[in-house]
């Protein structure tokens, strides 16, 4: 992804996104709710709305063409092929009235003959319905075989979770886009489904992209991280190093307001004052200047972009651990 840019209306809601993900590699995408990780995954995906205007390249090992300004059937042949998306709440996700063998089903049979990556299954009924149980039993569902006859609400969130992933690993695609899969779920399905995800994108060689707002799980799940702002990467690096020596003042306050260690006991943690501005309402300069405490007049200025050590980059104009003239 190169210089991605998103327009709706007189919105500008992504800037200059660039980032490159490699084959086998697991990246984060972290930042509070409204700096634009998901817009970002729908950008990928070619999901965005039909008013918004886009600008950049979006390009896929193995897909020969740019994704941005690709047509509409081209991208339907990429989704679920070359890249699947595993969402955030799967009952929005699953069709309630399909039995869940036949959905997995479905994402088997579309991309037939298409798949580069799938080791050529076989797509007749009884080799698609062979392929259906053993993709839901790779998933860790009990008696798989019986699962694939039930409907979604005769399963528990975790289960349909693991279905969705079921679908989203069906074709092997080279890049699997985790949009905060396990949110809903509670602590121990979220590390049995997140173990499941990281098995199936290792077993598959594939890379993956995965967006949310908890740091352990990026700290438990990924090698490199981005940091995502007001529809900015600010930030990026592997993820020891980022969050043991943050640069940007914005990936230090959001791993200050997580850090349960340092917490003085029934004391509160650290915040980051204000909140999120919404669309349009970004300031100019550095896109977290009106709620950082470090901010001056020089950071009404669109900071540069700093390399530091090999892979560790930011775009902050006083950078955590230098000092601040006031």
């Amino acid at each position: 992804m190169e210089g991605l840019d998103v327009r709706l209306g007189r919105f500008h809601l992504l800037h200059d996104v660039s980032f490159t993900i490699d084959r086998g590699e697991r990246v984060g995408l972290i930042g509070e709710s409204g700096s634009g990780k998901s817009l970002t995954s729908l950008a990928l995906l070619g999901l965005l709305p039909e008013d918004a205007r886009i600008g950049g390249s979006v390009r896929l090992a193995g897909v020969g063409y740019d994704l941005v300004g690709a047509r509409e059937r081209d991208l339907a042949q990429v989704r679920g092929r070359d890249v699947a998306m595993v969402f955030q709440e799967p009952m929005t996700a699953l069709n309630p009235t399909m039995r869940v063998g036949d959905q997995v089903a479905e994402a088997i049979t579309i991309h037939a003959g298409r798949s580069s990556r799938a080791g050529g299954a076989r797509t007749d009924r009884a080799g698609v319905r062979s392929r259906t149980v053993e993709l839901l039993d790779q998933v860790g569902l009990p008696n798989p075989a019986d699962a694939a006859r039930a409907y979604p609400h005769q399963l528990s969130g975790g289960q349909r979770q693991r279905v969705v992933l079921a679908i989203a690993l069906a074709n092997d695609p080279a890049l699997l886009v985790c949009d905060e899969p396990t949110t809903a779920l509670d602590v121990t399905v979220q590390a049995r489904v997140l173990d499941l995800i990281v098995r199936g994108v290792t077993a598959r060689d594939a890379a993956m992209l995965f967006i949310t707002h908890d740091l352990s799980v990026v700290a438990t799940v990924c090698e490199r991280v981005l940091v995502m702002y007001g529809g900015r990467v600010v930030e990026a690096g592997p993820v020891e190093e980022v969050f043991r020596r943050p640069r940007h003042r914005y990936t230090q306050g959001l791993l200050a307001a997580s850090d349960l260690d340092t917490a003085e006991p029934g004391g509160r943690l650290p915040t980051i004052r204000g909140s999120v501005p919404p669309a349009g309402a970004f300031p100019d300069g550095c896109v977290f200047r009106s709620r950082c405490d470090y901010a001056t007049s020089e950071c009404a200025v669109l900071p540069p972009w700093t390399g530091s050590d090999p892979g560790h980059g930011y775009a902050c104009i006083h950078p955590a651990g230098q000092e601040v003239a006031r």
